[in-house]
């Protein structure tokens, strides 16, 4: 196990990645890029997304910035629980700079079953 966002993680979440070879990404995510500050107990850790896979630090093409606290940022991103998205936000414990209407696509996404196999692989080695 691995601690969610540690750099750790995110060598665990590319080896995950790789060793599954090509996933489909489904059409509305392969072109999205956006970047997120997550507030952490080490610290905030800038990473992003693209293509609905994540990175390590920001994008300067991105048109969006995601600023969130870490549980929630678990909850959004690798549990898919759009609930506590918008709890986040409507609480604002999420806040976002830049082209909202970019993150919009994230409701409407339906993950493969490719993706879904491979959040799950994630979610297992993540503490």
């Amino acid at each position: 196990m691995a601690k969610f966002l540690s750099d750790e993680w995110f060598s665990k979440v590319k080896e995950i990645t790789e060793d599954a070879g090509d996933i489909e990404i489904p059409a509305a995510l392969k072109d999205l890029t956006f970047n997120l500050t997550v507030a952490t107990p080490e610290g905030e850790k800038k990473i992003h997304m693209h293509a609905g896979q994540f990175a390590q630090g920001h994008k300067g093409d991105a048109s969006v910035t995601v600023i969130l606290p870490g549980e929630v940022a678990r909850k959004v991103f690798l549990e898919a629980d759009q609930q506590a998205g918008m709890q986040a936000f409507m609480s604002g414990q999420m806040r976002v700079e830049g082209d909202v209407t970019k993150l919009m696509v994230l409701q409407t996404v339906q993950p493969t079953d490719d993706l879904k196999d491979l959040m799950a692989d994630i979610i297992d080695i993540t503490d």
